[in-house]
């Protein structure tokens, strides 16, 4: 750390100093006055001169006043880190208070420019890329990970950003940064075949630091996963579907054995639980990975309801349950009709299933002029509060014996919350063990169609 200079003439008084009262100090230029004014009185009584001696004892005295603050001005002015000079009454005094508190403004300088150096250094190290730019979106600073992972050199310091990184979503991303709280994956600009995740934070009034890490291994190993599952439940479909049809076939026969008949029952309920699965799969893979389906389309809202709310009594048959449904909203949905019908139809499903016979079941529609609101309430058993931020997670059951017997997949919430986020919207989740479930599709204002 960076030590100020001493200052000995001074730290030997430094206590009478710190402790003294000005009219300490102007005691001791009121005691200079009052001796050279005696001297010069007893010289002026001497020799019968007492008023112009005494003048003259009094410009003595102002004339080194004048010194002293000439001292102290060139000090202050010319060299203010060194040594002051060592001066007795008000001026020492001043000089005193002036230099201490410069020594300790340098000393809290000298470990902020410390902490700083160690920050810069630890950032340096760091293999994430760090970039920070101004308030006019030009480049402020930026490590040595930057260049490896964006391409951004010492050189393009003062450059704007979006000059460097042109990718649309990445502007996109720049312009809105809490349209997308958990950043952006891009393809890198450097390297092909290379992934970047990029997490812009903002500070000050439009100032932002950019973080960003090689992904490229994760995003192989997700591509592998997809390709796995979308191979496998492709293949899976042809035997299934044979086996499904031999098997309804055997199950017809009427000269067939209770003990055969019972068996083939089961493996028909099993056979319908995996062709269940491996649809889910394969809807889910299409979600995830086809982007040319159309999500411009007007849907109109209050028959989407009602046809929701007739398949879900015709569901309801076995439950007895009591349906509700409230539409509050002259809004509709702009998106895709299947796929939001599908997921409405999975909540719906949901709600039905995991609630005990006799419980009531609200579906709604509502608008507040900002968001639009699809809701689905059930007086159900209740989910724990640590299972929700993993409810739509694929395959994720709270309670896996009850999803088996329901003929659950554990894909239903997965598949609804992709729908959801192609649309701009997200899953809201309200639950109390025992009491019942709010399950919200908030959907935003730009996916809402007031008819005029």
């Amino acid at each position: 750390m960076y030590e100020p200079y001493p200052v000995p003439e001074l730290a030997r008084d430094h206590k009478k100093f710190r402790y003294s009262s000005l009219w300490t100090f102007a005691k001791q230029d009121l005691k200079l006055l009052i001796f050279f004014l005696v001297i010069g009185g007893l010289i002026g009584y001497s020799i019968d001169y007492l008023g112009t001696c005494f003048l003259i004892a009094f410009a003595v005295f102002f004339v080194l006043q004048l010194r002293s603050l000439y001292l102290v001005n060139e000090w202050i002015s010319n060299r203010p880190y060194d040594v002051p000079p060592n001066l007795n009454g008000i001026w020492g005094a001043l000089l005193f208070n002036v230099y201490r508190s410069q020594r300790q403004e340098r000393i809290v300088q000298a470990d902020m420019v410390g902490l700083i150096d160690r920050a810069q250094s630890s950032l340096i190290a760091l293999a994430e890329a760090v970039v920070l730019t101004d308030e006019l979106h030009q480049i402020e600073w930026a490590n040595p990970a930057a260049e490896k992972l964006l391409g951004i050199q010492a050189l393009d310091r003062g450059r704007n950003l979006l000059t460097i990184l042109r990718q649309p979503r990445f502007i996109e991303y720049f312009n809105d940064i809490d349209k997308s709280p958990d950043g952006i994956k891009i393809k890198s600009s450097i390297h092909d075949e290379h992934y970047v995740q990029i997490k812009l934070t903002r500070f000050g009034s439009e100032s932002r630091v950019l973080v960003a890490y090689d992904v490229t291994r994760m995003q192989n190993l997700e591509q592998m996963r997809k390709d796995f599952v979308d191979n496998i439940s492709h293949e899976l479909r042809t035997p299934l579907t044979v086996l499904s049809g031999y098997i309804e076939t055997f199950t017809d026969q009427e000269e067939i054995s209770p003990r055969w008949k019972r068996a083939f029952e089961q493996m028909q309920s099993q056979t319908r639980r995996m062709n269940a699965l491996v649809n889910d799969l394969l809807l889910l893979s299409r979600l995830e990975n086809d982007k040319q389906i159309a999500k411009n389309q007007i849907i109109e809202m209050p028959s989407l309801m009602n046809q929701l709310f007739d398949d879900a009594q015709a569901y309801n048959i076995d439950y007895g349950h009591t349906l509700n449904l409230e539409i509050d909203s002259h809004c509709d949905l702009i998106g895709s009709d299947m796929e939001i019908a599908s997921a409405f139809s999975n909540l719906i499903t949901n709600a039905i299933k995991y609630t005990p016979k006799g419980g009531t079941i609200t579906i709604g529609w509502h608008d507040d002029s900002e968001q639009g609101y699809f809701t689905v309430e059930d007086t159900g058993i209740g989910i724990d509060p640590k299972h929700l931020p993993r409810l739509t997670e694929r395959f994720y059951r709270v309670d896996s014996a009850r999803s088996r017997q329901t003929g659950g997949t554990g894909l239903g919430l997965a598949i609804v919350k992709h729908v959801l986020m192609q649309h701009g919207a997200h899953l809201e989740v309200e639950s109390i063990e025992n009491q019942g479930s709010i399950f919200k599709a908030v959907f935003p204002k730009e996916h809402l169609y007031a008819a005029e």
